[in-house]
């Protein structure tokens, strides 16, 4: 076998170290203190890629365990309704996010009460200066693989919201999510079986409303990592449309596809039965399609599980393409493009 690269051999450590930034990440969210008002109706999260990411998987365990009225924004404007019954939190890793900044500065005119998740850089400063509470991560990694840290101290700034404190519950699923990584990481895990079957095909990512953020995770990892385009949509939505595309399909374009479900337990049955017929169709016009089910004792388990299985697979994807999963300069011209603004 090959030797690994110095960048694959790094990306592949911080992806099996995931179980230990968020264990990392809930102490930090609980420790900063957040104290939301009594009379919170909302709390927005603002971020991009990761940090969005991460706020959607927690709203997959908020909407259905606590009371709280979560959402996720993706850009620099803030909702006109965010106000004084509102909590921000602003999330950007490197602290530079241009989005993230300019929500921090509506969020402030607007009334709202603001938490800061960064590693440093702009927001880092500005929260300091404005006595803002601070979730400080450590600094020095890809955004991209800071998900636990802001997925952890997410959970762990809103600890007080649940029914009981998730302390014990990060400590057993981190535990068992690191006794599954030696089997992620290897060539024969299930990630790489995975990583082979897609090939070259594009892959295609369905999941339920409820684990559309773990569809969207892997869709942005593949892209990341393996440097190439990756697409995901949502049951049952998509049978209402896309199945029409696909029973139209050529077999000759049939080949360029791959359809993955990421499919944790607790399924609607109508939707199960829908899933399976369209799995059956593909089939027939010779398209791969594969279902990928997770082990878990609650949501919270198989989403994070999702999130470790399909970064191990993106990175599988990368080491058959031969690319390095670290470099995105694509990313960072484009940040030097939006500075000269």
């Amino acid at each position: 076998m090959p030797t690994e690269s110095a960048e694959m051999a790094r990306m592949r450590s911080l992806t099996v170290d995931l179980p230990t930034h968020l264990k990392e990440g809930f102490r930090l969210g609980r420790e900063a203190d957040v104290h939301l008002p009594r009379d919170a109706a909302t709390v927005i999260v603002v971020g991009m890629g990761g940090s969005a990411i991460a706020a959607d998987l927690v709203r997959g365990v908020t909407d259905l365990e606590t009371s709280l009225l979560l959402s996720v924004v993706r850009g620099p404007t803030l909702p006109r309704g965010a106000g004084k019954k509102s909590v921000v939190v602003l999330t950007s890793y490197s602290g530079n996010t241009w989005e993230t900044l300019s929500a921090y500065a509506a969020a402030s005119r607007q009334g709202a009460a603001r938490v800061a998740m960064t590693s440093g850089g702009t927001l880092g400063d500005r929260a300091e200066r404005d006595g803002v509470p601070l979730v400080a991560l450590p600094p020095g990694l890809p955004p991209r693989s800071a998900v636990g840290y802001i997925l952890g101290g997410l959970l762990g700034v809103l600890d007080a919201q649940f029914p009981e404190s998730n302390e014990g519950r990060i400590e057993r699923i981190a535990a068992r999510l690191a006794d599954r990584q030696a089997d992620y990481a290897s060539a024969r895990g299930a990630p790489a079986v995975l990583a082979r079957a897609v090939g070259q095909r594009v892959p295609q990512f369905y999941a339920d409303a409820a684990s559309a953020a773990l569809a969207r995770r892997w869709k942005t990892q593949v892209e990341e990592n393996a440097k190439r385009l990756a697409h995901f949509d949502q049951f049952p939505e998509l049978l209402h449309n896309a199945i029409v595309a696909w029973d139209a399909m050529t077999k000759a374009e049939a080949r360029r596809w791959a359809v993955i479900a990421v499919e944790p337990s607790g399924l609607d049955p109508s939707t199960s039965a829908g899933m399976a017929h369209l799995g059956r169709l593909l089939i027939r016009r010779g398209i791969v399609a594969q279902r990928v089910m997770f082990r878990a004792e609650d949501r919270l388990e198989a989403l994070l599980d999702g999130v470790s299985f399909g970064d191990h697979f993106s990175l599988h994807l990368a080491a058959l393409g031969h690319v390095d999963p670290s470099e995105v300069d694509a990313i960072t011209r484009l940040k030097a493009v939006v500075a000269r603004r």
